[in-house]
Formats: structure tokens, C-alpha cells, sequence
């Protein structure tokens, strides 16, 4: 009996991890690339994805967007690293916008202002 009750334990678990170990991209609008100047405020090197903060200022308001990233895994395979953007870095950040208007996508690409090096999907 106990053998029986950990298989379905087992079992379940199993079939559960996929879905409970990814979430759904749906809610960016991957039709849209927006393209936005800013300063770094953080890059967090976190599993499972990385998050670019980048305070955009467009007609003197100030705005922390929130653009989410690869995994550490890839994105290190790619030649990323936790010191890749630094805070006061100023970038051009291209991203898939939220559909519902907030002040968050997913990355696209970023290209230093300093010294025009590129990172990501630019062209």
C-alpha cells in the first residue's frame, strides 16, 4: 500500500513540475518591438528569469519599466553576466511591451550609449 500511495505521489509530481515550472508569455504583445532610451537602475541575475530595470524619462516624467529576460543558464551561453548592464548605464532597450499598457516587457535587445556595443536581437 505505502509503494502504491508514493507512485501516484510520484506520479503526479512528475506531471505537475512542467506547469508550475514555466509561466506563459501571453501577456506581452510579441507584435510590437518598442524602442525606449533610459539609465540602468539594476539588472537581477535571478532564476528563473533575469529583470532589467531601466528608468525611462520621456517629457520630464521619470518611469522604473520592468523588462524580463532569459534565463542566467542562457543568457551566460549567450556571453551575458551578472555585471553586463550596470547601474547609470545609459541604453537604448528594445521589448515586446505589455498588452495591457504597463511599464514592462520582455527583452528584446539594448545597445550602450557609451560605446554603441549591442546585446541581443538590435536589427
Amino acid at each position: 500500500m505505502t509503494r502504491r500511495i508514493f507512485q501516484v505521489f510520484a506520479i503526479t509530481a512528475a506531471l505537475a513540475t512542467p506547469v508550475v515550472a514555466h509561466h506563459s508569455a501571453a501577456m506581452f504583445d510579441d507584435a510590437k518591438v518598442v524602442e525606449k532610451k533610459g539609465t540602468v537602475k539594476e539588472l537581477q541575475w535571478t532564476n528563473p528569469h533575469v529583470w532589467l530595470q531601466v528608468v525611462i524619462d520621456e517629457n520630464g516624467k521619470k518611469t522604473e519599466w520592468s523588462l524580463e529576460g532569459g534565463s542566467p543558464n542562457t543568457l551566460s551561453r549567450q556571453g551575458w553576466r551578472a555585471s553586463t548592464f550596470k547601474a547609470g548605464d545609459v541604453v537604448t532597450v528594445r521589448f515586446n511591451p505589455m498588452k495591457d499598457g504597463s511599464a514592462a516587457g520582455q527583452f528584446v535587445g539594448a545597445k550602450f550609449e557609451a560605446d554603441g556595443k549591442t546585446i541581443g536581437r538590435w536589427q
